[in-house]
């Protein structure tokens, strides 16, 4: 596997690389760039070999990081280092396998390591062999009092347990209880839209405004419309919650 780091600070660059070589000797480092410029020209370059993955820091000497990927329309994959969280919900929208923070915890670099080679190794091309889609609930029926509504599954944010009981809430911020618990939700609803983030709310993609990285490796979630209470995602979650993000 070759790789590039993209970074401007001497030390965390060299950090990095040893943590790599470390984990696995056989990754080679095809280089360490600080800048946005000279990586854009490297990446052009046919006589440079292309990495396999790219380990990117955000703030760079000349610019941000995203110039990068804007640039060449990247689809090589990236795992973002950076010492700030503000960026997490941007990074997960583009081509990444994993947003980690500085100082990097050898640990999270292993399993970010671990999970770019399933990603790759589990790689298959659609063929006709490939059973077609499983269908998954599109619309929701709900009552209030006399009145009937039908609700697609793209007008809903999330839904959440209240009372022992569950409700939608749509993104025009009305909400209705519906008969379903969310385990069933979590089974009818498309995945790829849908994650379950702890034991009460089961959350759209679209709903997350931004998203905090906490202590002890928790996530703090803000949602559109607004939660009442703060929302954050269970830690037995967190691992499988950045790669649904990341897919």
């Amino acid at each position: 596997m070759n790789v590039l780091i993209v970074e401007d600070e001497e030390l965390s660059a060299e950090r990095l690389q040893n943590l790599i070589r470390n984990i696995d000797p056989t990754i080679r480092v095809l280089g360490i760039i600080p800048s946005v410029f000279e990586t854009i020209a490297y990446l052009q370059s046919s006589a440079n070999t292309q990495p396999d993955l790219i380990f990117l820091d955000i703030h760079l000497e000349d610019d941000n990081g995203f110039r990068i990927i804007e640039n060449q329309d990247l689809m090589i994959p990236v795992i973002f280092t950076t010492a700030f969280d503000d960026y997490l919900l941007r990074a997960f929208k583009v081509h990444s396998i994993d947003y980690l923070l500085k100082p990097i915890n050898p640990l999270e670099l292993q399993a970010s390591l671990n999970k770019f080679r399933k990603i790759r190794t589990n790689a298959v091309p659609q063929t006709e062999e490939h059973p077609a889609p499983e269908k998954y609930k599109d619309r929701f029926l709900v009552t209030a009092g006399s009145r009937i509504f039908t609700f697609n599954t793209s007008e809903i944010a999330y839904f959440t347990i209240e009372e022992r009981a569950t409700f939608l809430r749509l993104f025009d911020g009305r909400h209705f209880a519906v008969e379903y618990s969310l385990e069933k939700l979590s089974q009818i609803l498309d995945p790829a839209a849908f994650f379950r983030i702890n034991r009460t709310m089961l959350l759209s993609l679209h709903a997350i405004r931004e998203m905090h990285a906490m202590s002890a490796g928790k996530l703090k979630i803000e949602l559109n419309p607004a939660h009442a209470q703060e929302v954050y995602v269970s830690s037995e979650r967190v691992t499988e919650f950045k790669n649904w993000l990341g897919k």
